[in-house]
Parts: structure tokens; C-alpha cells; sequence
């Protein structure tokens, strides 16, 4: 699923103004399963899936690249990082792509921001060089802000789930000296 090369994981959690960026824990459990479930998060992820919780692992999202994101203690979503094994638009492989997840109630405040760019800069830190890929549905608004945002520019246009997608990429960031 992921493949980070010699990545040290889980990192030490990544504080940010309001935010802990971290590994997932067993008491993660039950919100990864709200996430998976929700109509509202995967409006434009091809819907929801079945909320069958004998399919989530115990521990779910312990893998080199899933950030576990925490306000105030509670888990709020999810940053992931990954470079998946079979990338199907040309432009996207072999890069890193970045991948985010929160609950509706946490939309609005900019904590999908703050947290991928928490989770970019340990990229940064971690793999300098590596160029990072986003897509999203050209009709979900929030997420073409964000990826302006985070300094994606536009790699391509494709259909996927019956809507048209867009693929954007983010030039590494320069090595400072």
C-alpha cells in the first residue's frame, strides 16, 4: 500500500498551532471506521463504504505515511502520505501522493490545511526531493482551495466515479542550505 523507502515510523507527533500529527492507535479504531462510513466525506470518493467493522483491522492506519490527525485529544482525521504500488495516471508514478480525510465537523476551520502542510514540510524533512501528487474532483471545491493552497499546479484532467478529476503536482521542495 505504501512504500516511504527508509523512513523511520512512526515519526515523534508534529504539533502545529492547533493540531498533533501522529501515529494511529487502537483508540483510533472507531473514528477511522466513522471516516470509511461517512456519505459526507466520500461525496466525491466514489461513496461510502459499508461499515463493516470486523474488516478494520485492530490497530487500522499503522503504516508508514497515515497520519493520525488530533484536536484536543480526539482524532479529527487523517493525513496520508503514500507512493501506491500501481499509480494509474502516468504523471502520478513513482511520485509520493498526498491523500486527506476529515470528519465533517471539523471542516471549515482550516485543519486540512495545517495538517497537510505539517505533513508535507516532515515529507520535506524526511525524502528531500520528492515530488508529491494530489487528485481531487474538479466539482469539490474545498479540496481545488486546498491544492492551490498547498502549491499543487495543475499535471492533468481525467474521469473517474462518472466526474471529471484533477491531478495536481507539487515541484520538492529546494533544499535549504
Amino acid at each position: 500500500m505504501s512504500d516511504l523507502g527508509p523512513v523511520a515510523w512512526p515519526p515523534e507527533p508534529i504539533r502545529t498551532a492547533r493540531l498533533v500529527l501522529r501515529g494511529s492507535e487502537a483508540r483510533d479504531r472507531a473514528v477511522f471506521i466513522e471516516l470509511l462510513a461517512s456519505p459526507e466525506v466520500h461525496t466525491y470518493l466514489g461513496g461510502p463504504r459499508a461499515r463493516e467493522e470486523r474488516e478494520m483491522p485492530g490497530l487500522p492506519g499503522r503504516w508508514p505515511g497515515c497520519f493520525v490527525v488530533e484536536l484536543d485529544g480526539a482524532m479529527i482525521g487523517e493525513v496520508l502520505l503514500r507512493r501506491p504500488a500501481e499509480h494509474q495516471r502516468p504523471a502520478a508514478v513513482g511520485k509520493v501522493d498526498l491523500g486527506y480525510l476529515f470528519l465533517p465537523r471539523a471542516w471549515g476551520f482550516g485543519y486540512a490545511g495545517e495538517a497537510c502542510a505539517a505533513a508535507l514540510d516532515w515529507l520535506d524533512r524526511a525524502l528531500p526531493g520528492e515530488p508529491v501528487v494530489l487528485t481531487t474532483q474538479t466539482a469539490n471545491a474545498r479540496s481545488m482551495r486546498l491544492a492551490a493552497k498547498l502549491g499543487f499546479t495543475e499535471a492533468e484532467r481525467f474521469r473517474a466515479w462518472d466526474a471529471e478529476q484533477w491531478l495536481g503536482l507539487r515541484s520538492p521542495a529546494e533544499p535549504s542550505s
